[in-house]
């Protein structure tokens, strides 16, 4: 006997905001009666930090701060337990989306370090013979427009030169090149493409590839110390082979959606981003001049 268990929020894109209710349905569909001792429904949305493989070990006061940070908790009975006819079944909840005391609702973030999930968990108990059945659905939190900052252009110039490059030991073997270009801004807004224009004066040795780099700077911490680990989001090449000399490159980036959120820093982590512009010889090597960047929602 198959039993379909489905959770569906009101709102096609899933999305709220503080304050807002979740309204929907859970949905049991079956092609006989089901006898069971409950259906729950449980809303959570937690931070789970992790330490990287590098730091486990170092930090053993780290296990407090590495513990689930708990922002909102709600459990609500669907229905008590009885008997749910064949066919298609709909049962309505409303939740409040309001975060627990002194704690802060943050915007939903896939990280490889720190991860903000908010779900919908909801659990149908069965007796001791029949499995328990299960089902969770995500919702995304994203801030309200009134209690966020909102992104101030800051727009930045830069020239790249063997010179001006650091972690180098012997800047007199570097081959000769000159690199300029400008950023529109590095405050930017999270729904806002990242923009610019790079040029390649001078270069001694043939160009393989231009790239722009979006990393993650995730910081998990404690009284007694910190990680902190940089891991790529995405890659995206601008420029192939041996790119003409004194041509404009544009610079465009998509912020990736759950993969980016607004910089955030708390008391337990930081979640911060920063851009890369990596030029590649042909003789691989390779030359990276980094932008930390501040996003913001609006």
């Amino acid at each position: 006997m198959t039993i379909n268990l489905d959770i569906r929020v009101k709102k096609a894109n899933k999305v709220y905001h503080e304050g807002e209710k979740i309204t929907g349905v859970v949905l049991v569909h079956s092609a006989s009666d089901i006898k069971h001792d409950g259906i729950s429904l449980t809303m959570e949305g937690t931070v789970n930090l992790q330490l990287s493989a590098k730091n486990v070990g170092i930090f053993e006061a780290f296990y407090n701060s590495v513990k689930p940070i708990q922002l909102v908790s709600c459990v609500l009975e669907v229905a008590s337990p009885g008997k749910i006819p064949a066919g298609k079944t709909e049962m309505p909840f409303e939740f409040p989306l309001t975060p627990r005391p002194n704690k802060t609702l943050y915007e939903t973030y896939h990280g490889v370090f720190v991860n903000i999930q908010y779900l919908l968990r909801c659990e149908m108990k069965r007796s001791f013979l029949a499995k328990d059945l299960l089902k969770v659905s995500e919702f995304i939190v994203e801030c309200k427009p009134s209690a966020c900052e909102k992104a101030v252009p800051h727009p930045v110039n830069f020239s790249v030169t063997p010179e001006s490059l650091q972690n180098v030991k012997d800047k007199g073997r570097i081959h000769r090149f000159l690199v300029t270009g400008h950023l529109d801004s590095t405050v930017c807004c999270i729904t806002r493409p990242f923009t610019g224009e790079l040029i390649i004066q001078h270069c001694e040795v043939p160009i393989k590839s231009v790239e722009l780099q979006l990393v993650r700077v995730e910081t998990c911490g404690c009284a007694e110390g910190y990680a902190r680990d940089a891991t790529e989001i995405q890659n995206i090449q601008i420029g192939e082979g041996n790119v003409a000399c004194g041509l404009a490159i544009p610079i465009y980036m998509i912020f990736p959606r759950l993969f980016t959120c607004p910089t955030l820093s708390t008391s337990n982590f930081k979640v911060e981003f920063e851009v890369n512009i990596v030029i590649i010889f042909q003789d691989d090597h390779l030359i990276t001049e980094n932008f930390p960047v501040v996003l913001t929602r609006y």
